[in-house]
């Protein structure tokens, strides 16, 4: 079942807090927040790009953190500091084309979970709250920003036969 849904994914809506991150947010004396992003997470979301499927980012927080490491990986459809994933996740629908059948969300806490009813593929991440594992269509190995993004790509690129070629197009030649 989880394969079928696979294949179908057009586009992956990721949190941030939890996901793209392992949720710490560090503080220094001026303030200024300072976020931790994974590499290994980035090269995944350069594959999906690479292979056609789109990349969009739903977050509650605001910061430049993000849009820094959003510039940095081409990523352009960003909502952040939103209240409601749910009606975010429907602009990304109506704006992009892409119905909400062919799409993942990638989420780790509470407010995640009324955008994951609507997709066709919801994801928690390992140390996602137990009520999002209970009730995702697949849950990942790895923890947030400890390359549970970078998993889940490399599952859906399998599933949709892209993996070997795209390998191979970037890497062996």
């Amino acid at each position: 079942m989880t394969e079928e849904r696979l294949k179908r994914i057009k586009m992956v809506i990721l949190d941030v807090d939890g996901v793209l991150t392992s949720g710490d947010i560090i503080y220094n004396d001026k303030g200024e927040q300072t976020k931790i992003f994974n590499v290994k997470d980035g090269v995944g979301i350069r594959l999906l790009k690479e292979a056609g499927i789109k990349v969009g980012i739903i977050t509650g927080r605001k910061g430049q953190a993000l849009h820094h490491r959003c510039v940095n990986l081409g990523i352009d459809l960003i909502f952040d500091g939103i209240k409601r994933k749910d009606q975010a996740l429907e602009a990304v629908a109506t704006s992009t084309g892409i119905p909400m059948e062919a799409m993942a969300y990638v989420g780790d806490d509470l407010p995640d979970l009324p955008a994951m009813k609507r997709v066709g593929l919801s994801v928690a991440v390992a140390d996602a709250h137990e009520i999002l594992r209970e009730r995702a269509h697949m849950t990942t190995r790895a923890r947030g920003g400890k390359g549970a993004v970078r998993e889940i790509s490399e599952a859906i690129l399998k599933a949709q036969g892209l993996w070997d070629d795209l390998i191979g197009r970037l890497f062996d030649g």
